[in-house]
C-alpha cells in the first residue's frame, strides 16, 4: 500500500490552517491586537492570497483549502488589527496632570 502523498498535503493544510484558530478566537475574546504587527499580517494575507490563487492555478486541492480557510481567518485578524489601529488614532490621549 503506498501512501497518498495527497492526504500528506490535507494533513499539513489541517494542522497550519488550525493554528489561527487560537488567535482569532483569543482577539474575538478580548478585543486585544495590541501584541500584532499591522505589517506582517498585511504581508502575510497577500502571500496567503497568492498561493490560493497559484493553488487554483494548478488546480492543488489540499493548497486551495488550506489557503482559503487561512485567508478568512487571517483576514479576520487583519481585519480586527486594523479597526483597532484607526480606533486608537482617533481616541484622544488622555495626559495626567
Amino acid at each position: 500500500m503506498m501512501f497518498d502523498v495527497t492526504l500528506l498535503g490535507y494533513i499539513a493544510a489541517f494542522c497550519t490552517t488550525c493554528s489561527f484558530v487560537p488567535q482569532v478566537l483569543h482577539i474575538l475574546k478580548t478585543g486585544n491586537t495590541d501584541s500584532i504587527s499591522l505589517a506582517m499580517y498585511s504581508i502575510f494575507v497577500s502571500g496567503v492570497f497568492l498561493w490560493l490563487v497559484y493553488g487554483v492555478v494548478v488546480q492543488d486541492p489540499p493548497i486551495i483549502v488550506a489557503n482559503a480557510i487561512t485567508l478568512v481567518l487571517a483576514s479576520i485578524i487583519l481585519v480586527l488589527k486594523i479597526r483597532a489601529t484607526i480606533k486608537r488614532r482617533m481616541t484622544p490621549e488622555v495626559s495626567e496632570v
